[in-house]
């Protein structure tokens, strides 16, 4: 195994991987109840290591250097993001832990996304191409009437024109590790039945901005463009000199 060449390339498929996170990242920095996503990695241990089998390379000094890098699965940065006032009322942000539950009527899924409508047949949904349906408490879908006057507290209480008519659920899950994005917001987890009531307020007419520093992305995105390069750049360099290995030491007189 030549150590070099193996090391490069994976550096190459991590610093790719990084920079397609990055990349998601900075194209969802404007979008609602976002958490930004950032790559993560483990050593990956040699051949010898991985088959359990000492012998003739075992010994050799390269097993100290490993077999270079492999990706794991992308976590989520859960720091909050910023709250804007929208001033409709049915818009709702989290101040703290917790997720607001949604369903299409087969799936549910979590998402900090709490920009919300009244659809046709005056259930609370999400305000997007989907619509799922927001859920209470109790994980069943929230119904109100148009046109009254609706005002929706810290915990979650849902009144209109001064009568208690729901509560909407903030639910936090026990592993977070498990958690999934799934796209357009939505998160999944896979007990659904393991949701728990979370601490945090609920802060109507607000929306929670993207937690996306744009900033920050683009300065790890050309770092993680140096790093594809450099490695790139040994790959080349390794060639050159098995190349002159072959064809000139190797030739003979």
């Amino acid at each position: 195994m030549i150590y070099g060449l193996y090391l490069s390339a994976t550096g190459i498929m991590a610093n790719s991987y990084r920079q397609d996170v990055l990349a998601n990242n900075l194209a969802n920095s404007e979008t609602v109840g976002f958490k930004r996503n950032f790559a993560t990695f483990t050593e990956r241990p040699t051949a010898a290591q991985e088959l359990n089998e000492p012998g003739e390379w075992s010994q050799s000094p390269l097993e100290n250097i490993g077999g270079g890098m492999l990706v794991s699965k992308s976590d989520v940065d859960r720091q909050q993001g910023d709250l804007e006032q929208t001033g409709n009322a049915l818009d709702m942000a989290i101040r703290g832990d917790g997720f607001f539950a949604v369903t299409n009527g087969l799936d549910t899924h979590l998402t900090r996304n709490g920009q919300m409508v009244l659809d046709g047949k005056g259930q609370l949904v999400m305000a997007n191409a989907r619509s799922q349906k927001i859920l209470d408490i109790n994980h069943k879908p929230i119904t109100l009437e148009a046109g009254r006057n609706t005002t929706i507290s810290d915990d979650g209480l849902i009144t209109q024109d001064g009568q208690a008519v729901a509560r909407i659920g903030v639910f936090d899950v026990p592993d977070r590790s498990l958690l999934a994005q799934q796209g357009g917001t939505l998160i999944s987890y896979p007990y659904a039945n393991d949701f728990r009531q979370a601490t945090g307020e609920v802060k109507s007419g607000f929306v929670e901005h993207s937690n996306v520093d744009p900033t920050t992305e683009l300065t790890e995105l050309m770092d993680a463009q140096r790093q594809l390069e450099a490695n790139a750049n040994m790959i080349r360099y390794q060639d050159s000199t098995l190349q002159r290995l072959v064809n000139d030491v190797g030739k003979i007189s």
